[in-house]
């Protein structure tokens, strides 16, 4: 049965003396344990009372807690440690990195073209659309397209942008006056922080009734008193 070429342990083979954990290391973005070595390290944390310790006494007091030895700042002199569970520290870093990462919106800007003879229901159309757009928490680039001899109506077109600022006053405000860009009359929106709602005067009492204080009544007012009934006449005293 052929074998495979035998591994060769003369003094040119690159592999030899290579450190079996420098892979590990790579891949890691902290070191830990016994990839840290330096003479000394700064230990901090709540665990450990803080100061600069050797390694090898760092080393000990966290085998002995049962956890990790963490380099947290490999450039600092001496290295700042920490005594953890690195395993944790991971899991916990990668979960919060993951909501950061699905509660960040990408801002977009949208565009909206008009032209100077945009008429009345066009402009409600893409004005419902740039309100939608800046609701989503996204700015709109808006701008007036002059072709040919349309270049002459310029005031048109800076008009229609004003007309359009007033309709998105409430979810939306220029970032400038429109500017001419080429043959482009341009204006852009960035939408506005969303108003937060009054307190109320008086906090709601969500308590049932029959644990509520009783309110003090208002006095009645004193019965009128009647004259008292005089005996008819033929009747005997």
């Amino acid at each position: 049965m052929p074998q495979g070429p035998r591994p060769s342990f003369n003094s040119n083979n690159p592999n030899r003396g290579r450190n079996p954990n420098f892979r590990r290391e790579q891949q890691q973005e902290h070191r830990t344990n016994r990839m840290i070595r330096v003479p000394e390290v700064r230990l901090v944390g709540e665990n450990v009372e803080v100061g600069v310790y050797r390694t090898e006494e760092a080393l000990r007091m966290a085998e002995e807690q049962g956890l990790d030895l963490v380099e947290i700042s490999p450039n600092a002199a001496p290295p700042v440690c920490r005594i953890i569970d690195y395993n944790k520290f991971l899991y916990e870093k990668k979960k919060k990195e993951k909501e950061m990462k699905a509660n960040a919106h990408k801002s977009e800007v949208k565009e909206i073209r008009f032209t100077p003879n945009t008429d009345d229901h066009d402009f409600d159309f893409k004005a419902k659309h740039a309100e939608k757009f800046l609701k989503d928490g996204n700015k709109v680039k808006t701008y007036v397209q002059f072709k040919g001899r349309a270049i002459m109506f310029k005031e048109r077109g800076e008009l229609i942008l004003l007309k359009f600022a007033e309709r998105l006053a409430e979810v939306g405000g220029l970032e400038g006056m429109p500017t001419m860009e080429g043959k482009r009359m341009i204006a852009i929106f960035a939408p506005k922080a969303a108003k937060k709602k009054p307190k109320e005067d008086r906090p709601k009492d969500d308590r049932p009734k029959e644990d509520r204080p009783q309110q003090p009544r208002e006095p009645r007012p004193a019965a009128e008193s009647r004259p008292a009934a005089t005996p008819s006449e033929g009747t005997p005293e």
